[in-house]
């Protein structure tokens, strides 16, 4: 489950390297580039609403299945693109693809666990993703430099083939057949309406994704910052860009064995003011002109820190009491997620008009703000019902 999760954003952190020399390659623009990844974050946030509904009428396995396909078949056809606006295409293909290992895993997950044991269980998942920000972009550098950017989505290919081969030897149904839910537009509509009336679930969801958000704004922002503004050079991008995925995989784990002894209300509760302090410090930094780059990193480790505990922890108790629906729970969070994360990536892409780090520092204490303002309605939310019950 960790590795279907880390495919996803395999395909994010692997060409972040390679972004001049796509600009180079193809002709674009840096923004051009960079939209690419906002495509595929929105490719991520449509296709989760599809594969939720199919993993609870036909199980978790054969959506997954379709989708590794899909994921493998489009690796190949950014591989052998000649255009960017093509490479765009094959991008929101291949997140569609991607979006099944998003989506079915954290379903997976609480087909068999609580949701104390689920949150640890999403921390263990986030430290098998933190795996990959760290080897991505050092991955990536390295492909670059051996067989240029093409290579890097050739090897996204070859991963996603041999996932899906693994899935088809190897993995169980975890879908009991009882839990299954009918295929019905009106079933599908309803549990979704449901969802969004569901205030607890909808702020959960929320806070995570805007965490998530500022966690997308980081990866589309950071190649321009390190390497443009702070003459960073690419082969020790993925260097820096590693310290912060060790941050966030170190924290994870930390919340993981605090749960033995803590709420997750009261770990999410802790991390979200963190996670606005750190950020607001990065954008005065910014705004006073005093950002140099040993305080850039330090305050996004601050901010991957903080994330390593409110990504788990939002994600549990946000899927706590959804009961049958989880599979359609799950994709609902994930979408919110990633056009969160879309909505970050499309306004850096288009803020550049900087020579400075402010277009990143500024998202980034958005981002934190909001995720900050949601976690404290969820949690009163559940303080209310907590009481009612």
């Amino acid at each position: 489950m960790g590795a279907l999760t880390a495919l996803g954003p395999l395909a994010i952190d692997m060409y972040l390297p390679a972004f001049p020399s796509i600009v180079q390659g193809l002709g674009a623009t840096q923004g051009q580039v960079e939209r690419t990844l906002a495509s595929y974050l929105l490719g991520l946030a449509l296709a989760q609403m599809v594969y939720g509904p199919l993993a609870d009428r036909y199980g978790r396995k054969k959506p997954l299945i379709g989708g590794l396909a899909i994921f493998t078949i489009a690796s190949v056809g950014c591989a052998f693109t000649s255009d960017i606006e093509h490479l765009a295409l094959w991008r929101i293909a291949q997140a569609f693809g991607g979006a099944a290992g998003m989506v079915i895993p954290r379903a997976v997950i609480r087909d068999n666990l609580e949701t104390r044991d689920a949150a640890k269980a999403l921390s263990l998942l986030l430290l098998i993703m933190g795996v990959t920000p760290i080897l991505g972009p050092i991955l990536g550098a390295q492909v670059l430099f051996a067989g240029g950017w093409r290579g890097i989505f050739g090897i996204m290919a070859a991963g996603g083939a041999l996932l899906l081969v693994a899935v088809i030897r190897s993995m169980r149904e975890s879908l009991p057949p009882h839990n299954t839910i009918a295929l019905r537009l009106s079933t599908v509509a309803r549990n979704y309406w449901g969802l969004t009336r569901d205030r607890q679930f909808l702020c959960y969801s929320l806070a995570g994704g805007f965490g998530s958000a500022g966690m997308f704004t980081y990866i589309a922002g950071s190649p321009r910052v390190l390497m443009t503004v702070y003459g960073v050079d690419p082969r020790y991008f993925g260097f820096l860009f590693g310290l912060n995925a060790a941050a966030l995989i170190f924290t994870s784990q930390v919340s993981a064995r605090l749960l033995d002894r803590h709420a997750p209300e009261k770990l999410l509760r802790l991390a979200q003011i963190s996670i606005v302090l750190m950020s607001a410090l990065g954008l005065a930094f910014t705004l006073l002109q005093w950002l140099t780059l040993p305080l850039f990193m330090l305050c996004l480790m601050g901010f991957m820190a903080s994330q390593g505990f409110v990504n788990p922890n939002a994600a549990a108790l946000a899927l706590s009491r959804q009961g049958k629906r989880l599979g359609v729970a799950s994709a609902l969070m994930g979408t919110l997620q990633m056009l969160c994360g879309a909505a970050a990536g499309v306004a850096i892409s288009n803020w550049q008009a900087t020579d400075t780090a402010l277009p990143l520092t500024g998202i980034l204490a958005l981002c934190a703000l909001l995720s900050w303002l949601f976690g404290r309605i969820a949690l009163r939310a559940s303080a209310v019902s907590g009481a009612m019950a």
